[in-house]
């Protein structure tokens, strides 16, 4: 197993952020947002380099093909955060609670999501490369069709996990805290689990393949 390449950020001096709402292909740089509120607002196309966002609001915010970029997300909130496709490149998300956040079609390299709860993301044909989940909570994610490569799991809850059609090479499962895998158990081939964990997968492989246990 390649070791997962993970980011470090650096911010600079931060300027806080005057308030103002977002705009679509806005262009942030060397930001602080602090409690910041963008329930409903747009910033679709917007480039964020040398950000910190901390404990902002982030309901229905629209994000579709932003750019984060050696960013740090600490506190998030939010339910129906579109990030589809977006590109999120050396990041740190700490503490995140969201539900329903789109990222089908995102590509992820060098990020971190440390902490937090994360309910139905939808990380359809996402890429992730040189991504580490430490100790957070994934609720029925959604990796149908992506590409995984360089991932780790440590101490994480993964729950009714979908990896339909998903792609794997170096995806560490060991250290998880849980694995619950709804659907794509055939896509496991690149990933590396733990012995315990092959028995409490034992009935899903035993499924897959028509094997009936009694």
């Amino acid at each position: 197993m390649r070791a997962v390449r993970r980011p470090q950020v650096r911010l600079p001096e931060l300027v806080a952020y005057d308030g103002g709402e977002l705009a679509d292909e806005g262009d942030y740089d060397g930001l602080e947002f602090t409690g910041a509120d963008w329930a409903g607002q747009s910033a679709r196309g917007a480039r964020f380099m040398d950000c910190a966002l901390r404990r902002c609001t982030l309901d229905e915010t629209v994000l579709g093909r932003a750019r984060i970029i050696d960013s740090v997300l600490s506190g998030v909130r939010g339910v129906g955060t579109d990030l589809s496709q977006a590109s999120l490149r050396d990041v740190e998300v700490t503490e995140a609670r969201l539900g329903g956040t789109q990222l089908h079609g995102a590509v992820l390299e060098r990020v971190v999501v440390r902490g937090g709860k994360i309910d139905f993301p939808n990380l359809r044909k996402a890429k992730l490369r040189d991504v580490a989940f430490e100790g957070c909570v994934l609720v029925e994610a959604d990796f149908a069709g992506a590409e995984l490569e360089r991932v780790t799991f440590d101490d994480c809850t993964l729950a009714r996990a979908d990896f339909s059609e998903a792609r794997m090479k170096d995806v560490d499962l060991r250290g998880a805290a849980a694995v619950d895998i709804a659907r794509g158990i055939d896509r496991l081939s690149g990933a590396v689990i733990s012995a315990s964990q092959l028995l409490d997968l034992a009935p899903a492989f035993a499924a897959q393949i028509g094997v009936r246990v009694e």
